[in-house]
């Protein structure tokens, strides 16, 4: 018999762990499975709280539906009944004291159409022109592992960059767009540059791919995202899961590892799987052929904060579901997702439920990351009276900080996570990496990550029966 353990019990850990049992009871392999989480209950960065009349995130707040995996496993789990879909509506963007519009025909903030430029109130007619550049200049200098923004800005122009893509890619992605690779973030812009001469022409040409994105793309479940947790949970139920457990190092005996535990006894392993965070994994190991590439990634901070209004949701602008907030702003968060629109399962009266960002990226955060709850909760409040004219007290908060647990992927990221799976390839060849430290933000994308490797291990013990 073999023993895996999978070590972490967010999104990635879990999805491991259920199609590793899946794949050995189709394949009929005597296999042992155990997961461990730190924490008393598994799920990670994903943790719906119930209040009142309204439903709240502490971590994502949706699944991205079209990313693969994400539908099948939503199928498997018979959660299919309990889907429910965004909202349709407009975004803004914050800036100068007026709520913009964003257009409609663009991905990420970039247009996909010379219209959609041209309807831009966020640029200015030099800018617009400037733009429009990228359609008769040529690429012969910028590769996948070239800045985004650099990219971006050598074709776009640095207005259309600064005013109306920053704001949005670099809230998705966490990170100044200057120190993020093509690689991690949009490598396609690049083949469209090549293949179309052009980025907006590559989109346009290509939008079926990208159309619905202004659209209901977004899932979630009628009682909140740890519905898919708690099935995930239910399933796995010819697994060891062992909560409130912490694991403190692991150390090569012979053909096994040897997980010690706070609290409980070592367990033996022949494969072992880290879904933690990288630095959490890298203390576990303790490995000093492996501290360069671990010390080369990066985490960002987010402190998020819901706060709900006994008043009706109508009083927001018209169709819309947010703003972003641009750089020099006097409105203090990054942005804001107007919840009880954007997800009416979120607010049983449809009352006002708003939830606003503050990231360590922004040139607010060292004043704001060592607050206490109710001096953030001033501060949100007036960002909301700033920006949409809400002036009533909240009748719910939530203040969540995730400090030093958002991934950051910088130039360096893609060469620092290929470096460490090499090297355990060699120094520890069971041992396997998964999560978004590595591998991909975003719930579709741990379970992506989540299901691969559990087939790469499964080929693995297959090989060796």
């Amino acid at each position: 018999m073999k023993k895996v353990v999978v070590v972490g019990g967010g999104i990635t850990g879990l999805t491991a762990l259920y199609y590793l049992q899946k794949m050995s009871r189709e394949r009929n392999l005597d296999i042992e499975l155990v997961l461990i989480e730190r924490d008393q209950q598994l799920g990670g960065k994903i943790r719906t709280i119930t209040e009142g009349d309204f439903i709240m995130e502490a971590g994502a707040d949706s699944i991205v539906a079209r990313n693969e995996g994400v539908l099948p496993i939503v199928n498997e789990l018979h959660l299919q009944d309990e889907l429910v879909y965004n909202e349709t509506g407009t975004s803004y963007i914050y800036t100068n004291g007026e709520l913009h519009r964003i257009p409609a025909d663009t991905i990420f903030g970039i247009p996909m159409s010379i219209e959609s430029l041209n309807e831009s109130t966020l640029i200015s007619e030099a800018g617009k022109k400037a733009a429009l550049l990228d359609l008769e200049t040529k690429n012969t200098l910028f590769t996948k592992e070239s800045s985004i923004g650099d990219f971006l800005e050598a074709f776009l122009g640095k207005e259309l960059v600064e005013n109306q893509i920053a704001p949005v890619l670099s809230g998705v992605y966490s990170g100044n767009l200057y120190k993020l690779t093509m690689a991690s973030t949009l490598p396609y812009l690049l083949d469209y540059k090549n293949e179309y001469g052009s980025i907006i022409k590559g989109l346009s040409a290509n939008k079926m791919k990208f159309k619905g994105s202004s659209n209901k793309k977004f899932i979630s479940f009628r009682h909140g995202l740890s519905t898919i947790i708690d099935r995930l949970e239910e399933e796995c139920g010819d697994a060891t899961i062992l909560k409130g457990t912490e694991t403190k190092n692991l150390r090569m005996t012979a053909a096994k590892y040897e997980l010690t535990l706070k609290g409980h006894e070592n367990i033996q392993a022949d494969a072992v799987i880290f879904a933690t965070p990288h630095d959490v994994t890298q203390q576990i190991l303790n490995h000093e052929h492996l501290n360069k590439d671990f010390n080369a990634l990066r985490n960002s901070s987010l402190i998020s904060i819901y706060l709900g209004f006994n008043v009706p949701d109508e009083e927001l602008p018209a169709d819309g579901t947010g703003f972003i907030v641009s750089n020099g702003s006097e409105v203090k968060c990054d942005a804001c997702t107007w919840t009880s629109r954007k997800w009416k399962h979120t607010s049983r009266k449809h009352n006002l439920l708003v939830r606003l960002f503050y990231k360590s990226t922004s040139a607010h955060y060292e004043q704001l990351k060592n607050l206490k709850e109710d001096e953030l909760t001033r501060v949100a409040l007036d960002d909301i009276r700033k920006s949409v004219g809400i002036n009533a007290d909240p009748i719910s908060v939530e203040v969540t900080n995730w400090k030093n647990l958002m991934p950051n992927y910088h130039l360096s990221h893609n060469q620092a996570v290929q470096a460490l799976e090499q090297l355990l390839s060699t120094e520890m060849p069971q041992v396997k990496l998964a999560g978004a430290s590595y591998y991909g933000v975003g719930i579709g994308a741990c379970i992506q990550n989540g299901k691969k490797i559990a087939e790469s291990l499964i080929e693995d013990i297959m090989k060796e029966a």
